[in-house]
């Protein structure tokens, strides 16, 4: 064999070698490429930093923790803080999408409607099982409103649970899902606004409500006609937490580690001292 012909298949050798190589980059460039490719398909902090606002759900009729001021259209209470602080937060402004109790958990999973649902959220499985909820910051449980004279009538369940008892609660949250399940001999009345059920308590067209540890003091201290006998006797105890849907997790952690920040601080404190509410039962 001459030289030419050794140099040529020396070459060639050289040749096949740099080829495997390349295809070799090219493959680890096509692999790095199509990672960074992969977008999130639902609401992450890069896009409400780009957005440059917070989308929150709340159904602003829970008061002192979700409330809209019908003439203003102004919102107000506990949770609307939580949220404020989140944004704060993350470093972007805030605008708030109304939603309702019986079509919560589908406007939570509808994508870009908003990012994450705030109020008197209680924390249970069933919600976990299709959405992700925060660590919580909020105390509940299932209690009672009824007209001051009749305080001393009710003290539990049994005597709740009779054809003559007249329960009113709003549809399609937990309070009607409790009402259901624990009396079902009462007088059951689904009335469609959770924020006028006090008042109606206190007139008379109803005998008592069905509603939460966070919600009754308010309407007891606003509405002199009203009692809660069985404020420190609640019939479950949970935590309220944010909602939001299932494939968020930065920005669950961004909610969480401000939580714990407030917690920490005593800003969460503050908080519930300013509305009258308390953390632990």
């Amino acid at each position: 064999m001459d030289k030419n012909a050794t140099n040529s298949e020396l070459y060639r050798r050289r040749a096949r070698g740099a080829a495997k190589i390349s295809l070799l980059l090219l493959c680890l460039v096509s692999i790095g490429c199509g990672t960074q490719r992969k977008a999130p398909a639902t609401p992450t902090l890069d896009k409400i930093l780009e957005r440059g606002t917070l989308l929150v759900g709340t159904t602003g009729d829970y008061r002192p923790l979700s409330y809209k001021e019908p003439e203003t259209g102004e919102y107000w209470g506990f949770g609307i803080d939580m949220a404020g602080a989140i944004a704060q937060k993350i470093g972007v402004s805030i605008r708030f999408v109304p939603t309702s109790w019986p079509t919560l958990s589908a406007d939570v999973q509808t994508p870009e409607l908003f990012d994450f649902a705030i109020g008197g959220i209680t924390i249970t499985e069933a919600r976990q099982q299709t959405m992700d909820m925060s660590e919580g910051y909020l105390a509940n449980g299932k209690t009672i409103l009824c007209k001051k004279e009749d305080a001393g009538k009710y003290k539990g369940l049994e005597d709740l649970n009779k054809p003559d008892v007249r329960v009113m609660v709003n549809p399609g949250g937990l309070n009607e899902k409790f009402a259901r399940e624990n009396l079902p001999l009462c007088t059951l009345i689904v009335y469609e606004k959770n924020e006028e059920i006090p008042s109606r308590i206190a007139g008379g067209e109803a005998d008592v409500m069905i509603t939460e540890i966070t919600e009754a003091p308010w309407y007891v201290e606003n509405d002199p006609r009203l009692a809660a006998p069985l404020l420190d006797k609640p019939f479950t105890h949970g935590e309220i937490g944010v909602l939001m849907r299932k494939g968020q997790s930065d920005l669950m952690d961004q909610v969480n580690s401000t939580i714990r920040t407030m917690k920490s601080d005593g800003s969460l404190n503050a908080l519930h001292q300013r509305y009258g509410l308390k953390y632990g039962l």
